[in-house]
């Protein structure tokens, strides 16, 4: 008898978030995200995903930036709709904001996904730390 080999199930990339302790007073960055491309539409899945249950069901994102590409006034995940919205506001260009009614708002600061490893760490570790 011979048995096949089974391929690799395909691994879902970690998700490159660090988030600030919560508690205290109120933080101008909540986090710090690294998305691995600038697709909202396949990136933000992930993300949401990734945030503690505590933030609630998030119902609207707004990226920041020229750079994210173009998205739809919505979209399905994990059965609920999100909101998703472009801003070009320049007071805070790589950010992410995200909403949840009756919980809260929390603003992310986005690494470029093309950032090397090496500057990337550090601007998150600073953003959490309350320095970015």
């Amino acid at each position: 008898m011979t048995t096949a080999l089974q391929p690799p199930l395909p691994s879902v990339p970690v998700l490159r978030l660090r988030l600030a302790p919560g508690g205290g007073m109120p933080r101008p960055i909540d986090g710090a995200w690294w998305p691995r491309s600038y697709d909202l539409i396949s990136e933000l899945p992930q993300l949401l995903a990734g945030l503690p249950s505590a933030w609630g069901h998030i119902t609207s994102a707004t990226v920041n930036g020229a750079e994210w590409s173009a998205v739809p006034g919505r979209m399905l995940v994990f059965n609920q709709v999100v909101r998703l919205r472009r801003s070009l506001t320049a007071s805070a260009p790589h950010t992410i904001v995200l909403l949840a009614p009756g919980r809260g708002r929390w603003d992310l600061l986005v690494v470029p996904p093309d950032t090397s490893e090496a500057v990337a760490e550090p601007l998150m570790a600073a953003a959490v730390a309350g320095h970015a």
